[in-house]
């Protein structure tokens, strides 16, 4: 544990309690960059958010929004989240839940690699990382050209003792600059008494906070990671969601989840997006899914569309690209990814 000091996030914090009466600050969280006023999204007027990182967001005045309303943009900007936000239709959320469920039963739960970037197996989830209304919350947010950088299914089942730690996102990923967002889409109701998510508002403000490795087998993350900082839980903010609506979350923000008690699954589904400015800094090779616009940096090798659902190619090229993304995720470690 190490001693805090926030600047800017008690800042923050402190404005969000005067609008909604509530918020204490996180004593001991340290930040050594102050924020520069957020600038419009692309060209010329662009400006960094911070130092370390650029975070372009959408907004210019050319541009109308598609997707979140002002508001909304506001809160993300923040708050370093947003939800819920309705995405898919519950007819077309239960219909993806069956095709998951559907192979869970012939052939088991997805396990090992399958776990990582499964929309390079199965043409449904390639639809999905690609569905025009994820996609246009996503450009109000990071702008018109999209990568798809990972994809991961978050399943807790009834009675499950499977949690998520407080941690960011960004600890292990090795992109820069963090200017990255997840959609979290429910395939179920995702609620309090199942393990919702909770997030802690406005830490996406701080720069990456130290986190320990635990490599606890309940813990869903690859790592077991949990942040060495001491969060007060009264300031969390829970994102219940029904079947169809996605949450949008930035990487530092801190968030985790507790485990389910309940007789209802709780099945969610991660999709990682970046601007196509990042880079991968961790590894000498990336790869990621072009899902919107025009990759005019090439920092990473565009993945292709599987053809139908666990293709022989696709299944091939799968592995190949998750054996590297554990080498990057688990580097410095003698472990590999949960199987």
């Amino acid at each position: 544990m190490f001693d805090l000091d926030l600047g800017i996030y008690n800042s923050r914090l402190s404005e969000r309690a005067i609008r909604h009466g509530t918020g204490r600050p996180l004593s001991g969280l340290k930040t050594t960059n102050r924020v520069a006023p957020l600038a419009p999204f692309g060209g010329a007027d662009w400006r960094p958010r911070r130092s370390g990182s650029t975070l372009p967001l959408h907004g210019r005045k050319d541009r109308a929004m598609k997707a979140l309303s002002a508001n909304a943009l506001q809160q993300y900007r923040e708050e370093g989240y947003y939800a819920p936000v309705r995405a898919l239709s519950p007819a077309e959320a239960a219909q993806i839940r069956t095709r998951l469920e559907a192979h869970e039963a012939e052939a088991g739960p997805l396990a090992g690699s399958m776990r990582q970037k499964p929309h390079l197996l199965f043409t449904w989830l390639a639809d999905l990382v690609r569905h025009p209304a994820i996609l246009d919350a996503v450009e109000d947010i990071i702008g018109p050209d999209i990568l798809c950088w990972g994809s991961s299914f978050f399943i807790k089942n009834a009675r499950d003792p499977g949690y998520v730690s407080w941690h960011q996102d960004s600890t292990y990923w090795g992109l820069e600059p963090p200017d990255i967002v997840t959609a979290w889409v429910a395939l179920s109701p995702s609620r309090a008494a199942n393990g919702a998510m909770r997030v802690i508002p406005a830490t996406h403000l701080m720069d990456q906070v130290t986190h320990r490795d635990t490599f606890a087998p309940d813990n869903l993350l690859s790592r077991g990671q949990e942040i060495e900082v001491a969060v007060d839980e009264s300031e969390a903010a829970m994102l219940e969601l029904e079947p169809g609506e996605i949450s949008l979350h930035h990487v530092r923000l801190i968030h985790g989840s507790d485990p389910n008690p309940s007789d209802e699954r709780r099945i969610g589904f991660a999709i990682r997006y970046l601007p196509t400015h990042v880079r991968q800094v961790a590894g000498p090779h990336d790869n990621a899914t072009l899902v919107r616009g025009v990759d005019r940096y090439g920092h990473f090798e565009l993945e292709p569309r599987p053809q139908s659902d666990l293709a022989a190619e696709a299944v091939a090229f799968h592995a190949s690209v998750t054996g590297q993304h554990a080498k990057i995720l688990m580097r410095g470690t003698d472990r590999e990814m949960h199987a």
